[in-house]
This record gives structure tokens, sequence and C-alpha cells, in this order.
């Protein structure tokens, strides 16, 4: 899978003949192979995947007859490549990664190339947003391995188990469903540690009556998936039961506001009013949700200032918490598709309140 074509679409539309692209993940994007080191140059009418001997089998066989591989070795370096390219394409209005390139490598490459380079802006980030079939194809699966995991470690878990035995047995469990490693740092907080929402797993021991909330996800294809569930061990109060029944209905709200062509703070609005009516606003820190891909966190986002249209075919997530200082904490979250007409979850598993027996 590539998106040459619709990289030089939007180079032709801001007036541009050409893009370096030197991120890992925007060189999956643009050419279906990433690598740490090369780079993918994007012309009008050709495009360029430069990599080194140690990668050069995988990347002709991902590069198929849309890009032209070539090989840089310590006779002719990346840059000089470059340079030859780009005179050879007659490219004059040259633009790069200003997301993610370093400000030191955007100088190192202008004096390298010797050109003015422009700053791409969104134009990576944008096409990313909106998923096509085969990206989504990945994130379901990476979603349904996630839960296969979680279904293996719900039956598992017991009073005594520290934060970092859970965490460990989820990380396994979905490599063994076939996971190609982590979205992310795998969050598993128990007791008063679920009022952290980015709280680490440590020697701390699950207790009967304790929340454990688990926050994770995996890789699949080179997209992620990711999700919270927030479970109780033995028993729960009345008022964590109370808390968490809002916590889902604040859920429920954001995903039946979301859709497509709407500005993400609309989706946190209609979340948001369902936790502050039942007075816990002040405990909603962060926002309803982000949206995912390729990178765990990407753009345009569910959150209070979220001001940018929801693009068709952006996975969201969706995870309104109430987190109280030192007691406890609730966080709900699945990942979502939005559509013209509303939306459609990729996560399957349960979220009504589960009690795991001791």
């Amino acid at each position: 899978m590539n998106n040459i074509a619709k990289i030089q679409e939007k180079l032709a539309a801001r007036g541009l003949d050409g893009l370096l692209i030197s991120d890992e993940k925007n060189q999956r994007y643009a050419s279906g192979f990433a690598f740490t080191d090369g780079a993918v140059l994007v012309g009008l009418e050709r495009a360029w995947l430069i990599t080194d001997p140690r990668y050069i089998e995988a990347a002709e066989k991902a590069a198929g007859d849309v890009l032209t591989v070539q090989l840089y070795d310590r006779q002719l370096p990346l840059k000089e490549l470059l340079r030859r390219d780009i005179k050879e394409a007659g490219m004059e209005n040259l633009a790069a990664e200003d997301e993610k390139l370093s400000h030191r490598d955007f100088l190192d490459y202008q004096k390298a190339l010797g050109l003015e380079l422009r700053p791409c802006g969104g134009l990576l980030s944008e096409l990313r947003a909106s998923k096509s079939r085969e990206e989504l194809e990945y994130m379901r699966q990476a979603q349904a391995i996630a839960e296969l995991a979680l279904e293996d470690v719900l039956h598992i878990i017991r009073p005594g188990m520290t934060e970092r035995q859970v965490m460990a047995e989820l990380v396994y469990s979905m490599l063994r469903h076939g996971s190609q490693g982590n979205s992310f740092d795998p969050i598993v907080v128990t007791g008063a540690k679920t009022s952290m929402p980015h709280g680490v797993p440590g020697d701390e021991v699950i207790q009967a009556g304790d929340f454990v909330t688990m926050d994770f996800g995996c890789i699949k294809g080179g997209y992620c998936s990711d999700m919270t569930r927030t479970v109780a061990v033995g028993h729960a109060t009345e008022e964590m039961k109370r808390v968490y029944d809002i916590v889902l209905k604040a859920q429920l709200a954001g995903i039946a506001a979301a859709r497509a062509g709407i500005p993400g703070r609309d989706i946190d609005a209609a979340a948001r009013k369902v936790i502050s009516e039942a007075g816990y606003g002040e405990y909603f820190g962060h926002g309803f949700g982000h949206s995912l891909g390729l990178d765990i966190h990407e753009s345009p986002s569910a959150n209070p200032s979220g001001l940018a249209p929801m693009p068709v075919g952006a996975v969201c997530s969706a995870e309104p918490g109430i987190y109280l200082p030192g007691r406890f904490g609730v966080r709900i979250e699945d990942v979502m598709v939005l559509e013209e007409g509303g939306c459609r979850l990729l996560t399957r598993a349960k979220k009504e309140l589960t009690i795991l027996p001791v």
C-alpha cells in the first residue's frame, strides 16, 4: 500500500513540485515501507525510495512499480543522491516535514541540497487523517488482538497480583495473538492510582475492592489500536458504581454525537455535559478523544480546542473519565470511525461494569 498519487495531487494544489519525507511513519504512509535511515522523495511525476543496503530487498518489494528504489552508501551519501535527483527532476519548490523534522535537520537539508525548503504544513497529517479501507482493516485487526488479550487477562487478575504483572500478561497475550508491538507503553494501575490518567505500572498490589484500569493497544500492519477498560475486583462500592455509570453515559453521549463534518469540540461537549451535570466536571481534565493511525496520537482531536471539522474516515478514540484524586478513577475507551451520518465502533469488547471474582 502506498499513497504517492494522493501526495502528488496535494503538491500540485499547493504549487509545490516536490516533497522530502524523512519521518518513519510518513515514509510508511507514502511508500508502504518504513525504515530508520533514508528518505522518500515525491515529485509531481516520479517518486523515489532511497535506502541503504540493509533494507534494499524489502524496499524493492514494497515499492513495486510506483517508486524508484535507490541505494545510498559511503561512496554516494543520502543527501548527495537526493541533490542529484532533485536537480534532474527540476524541482524548485521543494517542501519538507516541518511538523516532524527538527530545526537542525531542516537547516542541514537546506545546506546540503542547495535550495530553500518550504514547510509542507499539514499536507501529510491531513491526508493521514482519513483512513482508507485497507488502513481500517489493519486497525480492526489490531483492535481484535487487543480485545483477545483483554479476555485472557480478565481471567487471571486476582488480589495479590501487581500492576506490572498484569501489564506483562497483556503484552505477552497481544504478542501471542499476532501483535507486531505495542501502540504505546501500557497503563495498568490499581486502587488509588486509578485517579492518575497516565499512571505508570509499578509494584502496587491489587486488593479486593479495587478498581483496575488498563489502557493498552497493539500494532498490526503498522497501525495502532487503543482501548481502556476499568474493572472492579471482588466488589465495588455504590459510589464506584455511580461514577462508572456516569462515565459510561458520557461516553455513549459522545459517540452518539460523533460524525464527520463537525468540529471535535462538539463531540467533546456532548460527553462533558453529562459529567458536568452529574457534578464531576472538575474531575474530567483531558479531552474526549484523539485520532490515531500509524501514530497513537494524530490529528484532529475531539477535545475542547478541536476546531477543525472531523473528516470522513477519521479514527478517533472515545475516552471520557472521572478521576477523584487519592481515591479512584474511571476511564472507558473505544475507537470509532467517523462517517457522514455518524460513526461506527471498531471496539467490540463489553463495557458495562465488570466485577471480577476473587
